[in-house]
């Protein structure tokens, strides 16, 4: 079991815990790290792996840890890529976001949404579970195809709203509430965790690597890698539908209680309230599952039973 997935089962057991981590791993000053000292981080960290068995007090070793947690993929233990490290997430999505929620025209919704899902399906796919998979084809091939499928479908599905609205000159006060303000929410989030189930399938079609507590492979499960991938769906929807949904519910409050007197100032406030939901949304939803996933010896295939006795087993989750 790598280091990482150590470190989360010993110090990220509870919902608490988890987001406490990922607000601290996701500071974007993590990103000026350079290759050289992620790679001493590493090093320092796996000479000191007994400490993994417990608790971490000292500062030290708590800030390897995120620098790990943020920069190195823990089934390949291989440097990310800088623009699919967990904290460039927030400053790559949010002007997508911003941008998306602002379109008027279908075509321009389409084509911002169609840039916003690839950045996502792309994330997604360097932080899935790096399990080895079957050798019969080309996976990467196949993943690049479904992703860009589900590319395509979701920034359709998004912009479909809107083309319809224009096609047809549905200007009423009704319709406008509906497009602009009730389904691009639970569009988003849907389309987020349609993008990342289909980036994702190879995973729950030949299964993940399932290890028990002393981080010894017993097998690779279809159950775990289907747990695996719906987890982080979910997780993902949440976050795309809430920063979506609750900007808009916050700005028609201020607008009814007037607290923006100057028209001109309501632009920034609405990109202030975006930006602060998806920061706090984001730690939030990356904390919703353990990042080192948990299944159960009764959900577990039984092929993988045979070989050990052990009842509870994990798996990378990945994000």
């Amino acid at each position: 079991m790598d280091a990482n997935l150590r470190f989360w089962r010993a110090e990220g057991q509870s919902f608490f815990q988890r987001f406490l981590l990922w607000t601290d791993a996701l500071d974007p000053l993590l990103l000026l790290k350079s290759s050289n000292e992620i790679h001493r981080t590493r090093l320092s960290i796996l000479i000191n792996e007994k400490t993994l068995s417990e608790p971490i007090h000292n500062n030290q070793t708590k800030k390897d840890f995120l620098l790990s947690l943020s920069s190195v993929h823990p089934d390949t233990d291989k440097i990310i890529p800088v623009l699919f490290r967990p904290p460039a997430f927030m400053p790559v999505t949010l002007p997508l976001v911003i941008i998306s929620s602002v379109q008027r025209h279908a075509r321009h919704s389409f084509f911002w949404q169609f840039v916003f899902h690839t950045y996502t399906t792309a994330f997604t796919l360097v932080n899935g579970n790096g399990t080895p998979k079957a050798q019969d084809y080309s996976l990467q091939q196949k993943q690049l195809l479904l992703g860009l499928g589900a590319i395509s479908y979701s920034a359709c599905v998004g912009a479909l709203p809107l083309a319809f609205m224009n096609r047809y000159m549905l200007k009423n006060s009704l319709m406008h509430l509906v497009v602009r303000k009730l389904l691009p929410a639970p569009l988003l989030g849907l389309t987020s965790a349609f993008t990342v189930a289909m980036v994702r399938s190879p995973e729950f079609d030949n299964g993940i690597e399932v290890m028990d507590r002393n981080g010894k492979v017993i097998g690779v499960s279809k159950k775990a890698g289907e747990k695996a991938v719906m987890e982080t769906a979910l997780s993902r929807a949440v976050l795309f539908g809430t920063t979506f949904f609750l900007p808009e519910v916050l700005m028609h409050c201020v607008q009814r209680a007037r607290f923006v007197k100057n028209p001109r100032a309501l632009g920034p406030v609405r990109m202030f309230v975006i930006m602060s939901v998806l920061a706090g949304m984001l730690p939030v939803s990356f904390s919703m599952f353990p990042q080192c996933g948990e299944i159960k010896r009764a959900d577990l295939e039984p092929e993988i039973l045979s070989s050990t006795e052990e009842t509870v087993f994990f798996y990378n989750r990945g994000i």
